[in-house]
């Protein structure tokens, strides 16, 4: 008689459940590194933000951008306007003002003789803690803000100066 070769049924039942238990450990881990990427995109594009602020109230004489469409424009955006600053990509001034799992909105405020003295930005999760745990704020002072609930904070002038966290880093 003929030996068979191969494995037992016992045997590959072993390798299955190895490979369920370090799947089970690296899933959460991949899920906390992608929350953490997602959340350092929304710092850095707030901070893209605020600098297209100030660049536009320093190009444009009318103070800050009204809102986060004139900081950028429609493909191709060649030439700027106030209307289309052309200052920032178009994947974050064109709805639905969306990137890497959070939305983003720049509203001007404070106006005074047809100069907006301020403006409020602020990135929320698409899906808090799913695609982001904190939602993130900025204003004129350009000090980056954050709130641990991932609720939004809000564009209405001196919103985010209520916010209590603040964010250092990241």
């Amino acid at each position: 008689m003929k030996k068979q070769r191969g494995f037992s049924l016992i045997e590959l039942l072993i390798v299955v459940a190895i490979i369920l238990i370090i799947a089970a450990i690296a899933i959460p881990n991949l899920l906390r590194s992608k929350i953490a990427a997602n959340e350092s995109s929304a710092v850095s594009s707030l901070r893209t933000i605020n600098t297209a602020e100030v660049t536009y109230s320093s190009s444009w004489g009318s103070g800050y951008a009204p809102a986060i469409d004139n900081l950028g424009g429609a493909i191709p955006c060649l030439a700027g306007t106030a209307a289309a600053a052309c200052i920032i990509d178009s994947g974050l001034s064109v709805a639905p003002y969306t990137k890497s799992g959070y939305s983003f909105a720049a509203v001007a405020n404070t106006p005074v003789g047809g100069v907006n003295n301020g403006f409020e930005t602020n990135a929320t999760p698409t899906v808090v803690d799913v695609t982001g745990k904190r939602a993130f704020c900025s204003d004129q002072t350009g000090v980056l803000r954050a709130n641990t609930t991932g609720v939004a904070i809000g564009t209405g002038a001196g919103t985010c100066a209520t916010v209590l966290t603040l964010l250092v880093g990241n």
